[in-house]
């Protein structure tokens, strides 16, 4: 059960409005680049240590399915557990969320960035 306080908290509110946002972004973002219809190939690793022709390293959609599935666990898992630890002290939701969000713009830097070299 979530605690009344925890409703009526704007900066609990704000980051969970936020988290939302930027799952469902990057889970958008994700679906629009990628070619559903066509079987190609796309970059999912980046060597910079081996050069420019062994440095790239290729896989299929289901690794961009993966960062979808990522953000929606991260928001899923951080909203509840903000809840949880709400009850314990405030500033702790607070972290947790601002953690998650964190998490999820690094999410979506790697995944549309990594859709941009194929």
């Amino acid at each position: 059960m979530v605690p009344k306080k925890y409703i009526h908290d704007r900066m609990l509110l704000l980051l969970l409005s936020a988290n939302t946002v930027m799952a469902v972004l990057s889970t958008v973002l994700v679906l629009l680049r990628l070619n559903l219809g066509r079987s190609e190939t796309y970059i999912v690793q980046y060597r910079s240590n081996l050069g420019k022709l062994d440095g790239p390293k290729s896989g299929n959609i289901s690794t961009f399915v993966g960062f979808i599935i990522f953000d929606l666990m991260i928001q899923l898992f951080h909203a509840v557990l903000s809840v949880r630890v709400f009850k314990i002290h405030r500033h702790l939701a607070v972290l947790v969320l601002s953690v998650g969000l964190l998490l999820l713009v690094f999410s979506l830097v790697v995944s549309y960035s990594l859709l941009g070299n194929h």
